[in-house]
């Protein structure tokens, strides 16, 4: 009988020693499972509250934002240096849209910038950059205002700022969305720190305070802005229009069409204000899923108010203080806004994108080919007058819609097409 017993103990000691190298092995696997913790610095949360604002903080720390790596086996958080990160966020745990989050500078331009504020105070190079904000001229006239005027805004380095109307100061209030009572024009509901989030963000990058006042919601041609956490932004992504340069015939005449609409409805909209570019690159446009081309740097976009007296539109030069060299050198080459012409729109996009996007693209029809090319030449002579260069702007955008195609590529035309033969 003890001879059994023994037999059987023997028998299980090999299980029991498996079992307990799992158990370990387990274990050791929970110890190294990472930890999804972003830290206060990666997102620029300790610079906060001279950062773009914490809207989307919670989402990130839920994990309903995740960066792209996330949803495959490698979960580490990407170096902390890049300034764009593709993403993927979510509102329901279930459904995840694409995404990016960007920085408004790069990871050199926030230490400049910073080192800046704290040598203006003669302070060492690190210091408590907030502390230093807070104690500027500027920000205690910001600290009693009720109301954003041009005067607390002024010598600010955005192209938005340059020229600004009351009218659009208060949609800039009206529309902010990172404070948790917007709608009025009042700044009475802001707290201090929300002040110094839009001061702070008015004066590195008015891109996302673009994006809230003129939603794609509302039909504006702007990426959306979900909003933002410490010093980082999440916007839709979009494909970059360099990416159609090598397109399809139907897909590059369908987004330079497009191209030449969003610049003709900059000048052209409800709201009677003029949008110009200060300058155009390939990543300023992008197209979504679903076809439709929008702004996505709305950076370099200056605002010109149609509804005041052009003779009483000027610059606001000002005093220059730290807030002024924020993401420059305090020297600014924009033109002045009473002497923006609104052709200068088309000249930028038809010289520096359409060029590359139509180039060769009708050779299998010369003359059709000649006749755009020679389009192209008129709206990006700036030695034209304004009149011979939107002629051929609209010129080239009604040649270019008897080009476009009503297929499944296009989904944002559906509309439009659905009821067209073939469609």
């Amino acid at each position: 009988m003890w001879s059994c017993v023994i037999l059987a103990l023997t028998s299980l000691a090999p299980m029991a020693l498996s079992l307990n190298t799992r158990a370990k092995t387990i274990a050791n696997i929970t110890r190294l499972k990472p930890v999804y913790n972003f830290g206060r610095s990666f997102l620029g949360l300790d610079k906060c509250n001279a950062c773009i604002g914490t809207s989307l903080c919670r989402k990130f720390f839920k994990e309903e934002i995740r960066f792209e790596n996330w949803l495959s086996a490698g979960l580490k958080l990407p170096p902390s240096n890049k300034k764009m990160y593709f993403a993927n966020y979510t509102a329901d745990t279930v459904s995840w849209k694409p995404v990016v989050i960007s920085r408004l500078q790069s990871k050199y331009q926030n230490e400049l910038s910073d080192r800046k504020i704290c040598i203006s105070a003669s302070k060492k190079v690190t210091c408590s950059i907030e502390n230093v904000l807070r104690g500027t001229e500027r920000f205690q006239k910001w600290l009693t205002a009720d109301r954003l005027t041009a005067e607390l805004v002024q010598s600010l380095p955005s192209p938005l700022l340059r020229c600004p109307s009351q009218r659009l100061l208060d949609r800039i209030v009206r529309r902010y969305a990172e404070v948790r009572d917007s709608g009025s024009v009042l700044m009475r509901q802001f707290s201090d720190r929300d002040k110094l989030r839009l001061l702070y963000t008015l004066s590195v990058n008015t891109h996302p305070i673009v994006l809230q006042l003129f939603p794609g919601t509302e039909g504006w041609p702007f990426v959306r802005y979900f909003g933002s956490c410490g010093r980082v932004i999440v916007t839709s992504w979009m494909n970059p229009i360099k990416k159609f340069y090598n397109a399809s015939l139907e897909v590059t005449a369908d987004i330079a069409y497009q191209l030449l609409k969003i610049t003709h409805s900059l000048r052209n909209n409800d709201l009677n204000y003029f949008f110009y570019y200060t300058s155009v690159h390939d990543n300023m446009f992008g197209s979504f899923e679903d076809g439709r081309l929008y702004i996505t740097d709305a950076s370099g976009i200056g605002i010109i108010d149609k509804q005041e007296n052009k003779e009483f539109v000027h610059d606001m030069p000002g005093k220059k203080d730290v807030f002024s060299c924020l993401a420059s050198d305090c020297k600014t080459g924009l033109s002045p806004c009473g002497k923006v012409s609104e052709a200068q729109n088309f000249i930028k996009i038809c010289k520096d994108i359409l060029s590359h996007l139509l180039a060769g693209k009708f050779s299998s029809s010369p003359s059709l080919q000649k006749k755009i090319d020679r389009f192209l030449e008129l709206c990006s002579n700036e030695m034209l007058s304004t009149k011979v260069i939107l002629e051929a702007a609209g010129w080239l955008m009604e040649l270019l819609r008897s080009q476009r195609s009503c297929d499944p590529r296009f989904e944002y035309r559906y509309p439009e097409c659905k009821y067209i033969k073939g469609y």
